[in-house]
């Protein structure tokens, strides 16, 4: 069996052409790598082709593309056969809708809010213009709707075999409500001039018996289609009457399609209405993936079958849960999960292992959620990236990154105009939801009514101009302390850039977001509507937050791209080594058993990529004169678009620092040209500022690819490829020892090691798609069998740039944990005294077990060590030494072993050849003193 609490997860992104089989092939690799958990992507069944896996369309039903059941069983076997655990990305939040392959999906469109499937999804029924009776905006046009009709690009057909109706508009199927089958039989029949035939007139007979708005009832509906389907010859007539609404040369087609179409539940629309007209919640602004009401308990237990079968069943050791924020409330949620896993689970001895996708901001702790072990681990990403920064030269990096770019703004600033520029285009429609709710709130009593919809709209706005994290977690029964503090906090700043008198209706939207409106004693406002508005409230602040600062604030402020990570700070500061212990400490004793991560599939960049910049906080001056002098270089490659020029000055700072993250060593090929184009684009769209995904602005993003083309052609740019590389290798060189250090501290401090795919060599990838490219895992099992055991340390560092260093340092530090599991999985944490000159360029602990102990000790800010990049950093480098008091039998696990006597370790010694080191201690002798209370002499007065 495998461990309760994974000691390292591998991160395997499941495809069409990587699926079960070929997981189940890699199971030996990994088990000789040291890992205890397969930590898989999203594997039930999603939409055909799925690179990714969260559209699913069936939560009961594996992935048919990735070997269905049957293979999933021997991925399972093989899990089993080397004691390897399984967790699962599970996504409750929403399903991949449009398209054919939703059945839930189309059983909405076809019977509306009557649907036994429209409680599941979270729909404002009522909120369409022009439908009365209700229904649902489908954006999937990519012409105006008359466009689309007049072109016959939607059709109507009849599915002989089902005996059902469908607009069709390319590959999406938009079923007809039966209540509508009469009138479209009546017609076809007419246009086939079928009328006295026997099919004809059994047709008429059909839609005759079905005449009136509710027919059929929705239970009859099986019944009602097979009879339709079994009238002899009835396909033929509808297959010829049909012509009565398909686009001619008359407008009555047209106009019959038309009619037909405004009687359903839904509306089509050109895909751009959604960013102000979608009336149903969906995952940030993907159309085409819809929210889930998961607090609807008939689809909870619907979307957990089989998950509940496969605890059942001990093929399934853990979850993560994707998008929890999405969920209207994640506490109730996680009490329903843990009662299903105990339900489910035939032993109870050992827990079930949950994490939750939770964005962090610095400073934010994650509450308290029922059965959960933590995040899965951004937040320590980017603790472990400020601990290894050089704070003295981020302010130089600053001013470097103001003149070049002609932006003087603070991130907070930039991060507001982000914000604005997502209200208005990206996430309008759910945004004018609200404030809707909130204005039916306000007119509902009459101490509130006078607060105009207008005036709310612009209150509302700028608290979600100034709220600043993902969200909060406000239950039924109010906030939290925390959670109220937060809310406090952005109104106190939406009142400061309040202009007019009417500041009470701060108050009012106060006690709107924290439920105080309604709490016991206060009467006359609606609890139902409040209570939507404080949770649609929080489900919406998540995906805010997302798109303004993920994907468009980090890609307009380039100061440091090692800080524009998921979690990050882009104007943070460096980390001290006291601060680091003291988070260490504190996540020791409360969340132990989270995950730690360094790359993800949601990364900006691969881990090396980053750990490479970081080290510009040490070249500070260097770079910012490069950067000058690369910019009068490519001068001529710039091409001036009217008053702009392509690329921005902003995007060709940005592109210096994402070419030294990714540049490889070995030279360039059109492989990585053609890597960082897309990468230019992406973040050029991501900016929303000279293009985005909306507007593509095509003249400028031909002209970023052309600047790369030419950039990075020795024909155009000989002298600056040379300058670049030599600069660049010297950043490779700290970059590398930086990732060295950045993985032992994964390793070694409290938490669970995550590692992505392929990040055993450096990793040096863009963001998505490029850091989901196919890994050579026969290349990885090659080398991993190459190393040798021990490692030649000394070998491998003088080779460094092939990466086989980095693989064998994960191999033996995964190797520690196997050996002592206690220490690492239960282990607490004792920060270690480092003393001399040196001392600020050393990190030093110990993970403490009941008899077993570990010191870590690793180097950081690498730019003394390597003369500026310029030698692998020898021993007498470091003028420090490591306090290790009431340590004895000191045995090194990394380069040469041998036994260190304490007190003082001296960093010269263990950093012989690599400059961070391990240390087992088979016996821990130190305990704290306790504290005594001072004795006193018989007859002496007590102090």
């Amino acid at each position: 069996m495998p461990p309760s609490v994974p000691l390292a997860t591998y991160r395997l992104q499941l495809t069409p052409n990587f699926g079960f089989d070929q997981a189940a092939a890699l199971v030996p690799y990994l088990k000789a790598l040291g890992i205890s958990h397969l930590y898989a992507s999203p594997f039930l069944k999603a939409r055909s082709g799925s690179p990714h896996g969260y559209d699913m369309v069936d939560h009961n039903s594996f992935n048919p593309e990735l070997g269905g059941e049957d293979a999933f069983r021997r991925l399972s076997a093989a899990l089993d056969t080397a004691d390897i655990g399984l967790i699962l990305d599970f996504v409750p939040n929403h399903m991949g809708v449009h398209y054919a392959d939703n059945p839930w999906w189309l059983d909405v469109l076809e019977w509306g809010p009557k649907s036994p499937c429209a409680a599941s999804f979270d729909i404002d029924w009522q909120t369409l213009p022009a439908h009365p009776g209700g229904g649902v905006l489908i954006p999937v046009l990519g012409t105006s709707y008359g466009e689309a009709l007049e072109r016959g690009d939607i059709e109507l057909r009849y599915d002989a075999a089902e005996g059902s109706f469908s607009a069709w508009y390319y590959e999406h199927r938009l079923p007809i409500a039966p209540s509508r089958y009469g009138e479209i039989l009546q017609k076809v029949v007419s246009e086939a001039g079928a009328g006295e035939r026997p099919a004809g007139r059994k047709l008429v007979e059909f839609a005759a018996r079905y005449r009136g708005p509710h027919n059929p009832p929705r239970h009859q509906a099986p019944a009602f289609k097979a009879e339709l389907a079994s009238i002899t010859d009835g396909k033929d007539v509808i297959e010829r009457g049909l012509r009565a609404y398909r686009p001619t040369r008359e407008p009555g087609a047209i106009l019959a399609l038309h009619h037909l179409l405004e009687r359903q539940h839904y509306r089509l629309a050109h895909w751009r209405l959604a960013g102000s007209e979608i009336n149903y919640r969906r995952f940030f602004d993907i159309n085409t993936l819809a929210g889930l009401c998961v607090e609807d308990r008939d689809t909870f237990d619907a979307i957990h079958g089989l998950v509940r079968r496969l605890v059942a069943e001990g093929c399934l050791h853990g979850l993560r849960l994707d998008h929890i924020d999405g969920l209207r409330d994640p506490h109730q949620y996680f009490r329903r999960l843990q009662r299903l896993i105990d339900v489910a689970r035939t032993s109870k001895s050992r827990p079930f292992y949950v994490v939750a996708e939770k964005i962090l901001a610095d400073g934010e702790r994650l509450p308290r959620f029922a059965g959960v072990a933590g995040t899965t681990g951004y937040e320590w990403l980017n603790v472990i990236s400020r601990l290894l920064l050089d704070d003295r030269g981020l302010a130089t990096l600053g001013r470097t990154w103001h003149d070049v770019s002609g932006d003087g703004r603070g991130f907070d600033a930039i991060l507001i105009d982000a914000k604005h520029r997502v209200i208005t285009n990206i996430l309008a429609s759910e945004f004018t939801v609200l404030t809707r709710l909130l204005a039916r709130i306000a007119a509902g009593h009459y101490t509130t009514r006078d607060y105009t919809a207008e005036r709310l709209r612009a209150a509302f706005e700028l608290f979600i101009l100034h709220f600043p994290i993902y969200r909060t977690y406000v239950t039924p029964s109010g906030p939290s302390r925390e959670d109220r503090a937060i809310i406090e906090g952005a109104l106190a700043n939406s009142r400061a850039d309040w202009f007019g008198s009417d500041l009470g209706i701060f108050d009012f939207l106060r006690d709107a977001l924290t439920l105080d409106l309604i709490a016991p004693g206060r009467a006359g406002h609606s609890i139902a509507r409040d209570r939507r508005f404080a949770f649609k409230v929080q489900q919406f602040t998540g995906p805010m937050m997302a798109k303004s600062l993920e994907d468009t604030a980090l890609y307009r402020f380039h100061r440091l791209l090692a800080l524009n990570e998921v979690g990050g700070d882009p104007a943070a500061g460096g980390l001290s080594v006291a601060s680091f212990h003291e988070r260490m400490q504190e996540r020791a004793a409360k969340w132990p058993h989270g995950l730690t991560a360094t790359a993800t599939h949601d990364t900006k960049r691969g881990e090396d990529a980053r750990a490479r910049l970081i080290a510009l906080s040490e070249l500070a001056d260097e770079w910012t004169r490069s950067v000058h002098q690369w910019r009068q270089l490519n001068a001529k490659l710039v091409v001036s678009l009217g008053p702009s020029r392509i690329p921005s000055p902003a995007h060709e700072y940005m592109l210096y620092q994402a070419l030294l993250g990714a540049w490889p060593l070995a030279g360039i090929d059109a492989s990585f040209v053609e890597r960082v184009q897309a990468y230019a684009v992406k973040a050029a769209r991501e900016g929303k500022q000279q293009t985005s995904w909306l507007a593509p602005n095509e003249p400028y993003e031909t002209g970023l690819k052309d600047f790369l083309d030419r950039l990075l052609d020795r024909k155009y740019s000989a002298s600056f490829i040379d300058a670049f590389d030599a600069f660049a290798r010297r950043a490779a060189l700290m970059g590398a020892l930086n990732s060295l250090a950045q993985l032992v501290l994964k390793a070694a401090m409290p938490g669970v090691p995550d590692f992505y795919q392929g990040s055993e060599f450096w990793d040096l990838a863009l963001v998505d798609p490029d850091n989901r490219r196919p890994v050579d895992f026969p290349a990885r099992a090659r080398a991993l069998s190459s190393i040798g055991e021990p490692p030649d340390w000394r070998a491998l560092a003088s080779t460094w740039p092939d990466g086989r260093l980095k693989f064998a340092l994960m191999r033996q530090l995964l190797a520690l944990r196997q050996r002592l599991p206690d220490v690492f999985t239960n282990g607490s944490y004792r920060p270690l005294a480092v003393v001399g000159p040196n001392r600020g360029e050393i990190v030093a602990f110990a993970r403490l077990g009941e008899r077993n102990a570990v010191i870590v000790v690793s180097g950081r800010l690498f730019g003394h060590a390597t003369q500026g990049g310029r030698r692998w950093p020898p021993g007498q480098a470091w003028n420090a030494s490591v306090l290790a008091e009431g340590f004895s039998a000191m045995r090194t696990v990394l380069a040469v072993e041998k036994t260190m006597t304490g007190p003082s370790l001296a960093a010269a010694d263990l950093f012989d050849v690599l400059p961070i080191a391990v240390l087992q201690v088979q016996y821990v002798q130190y305990a704290p003193a306790k504290r005594e209370r001072p004795r006193t002499k018989v007859g002496a007065p007590a102090k």
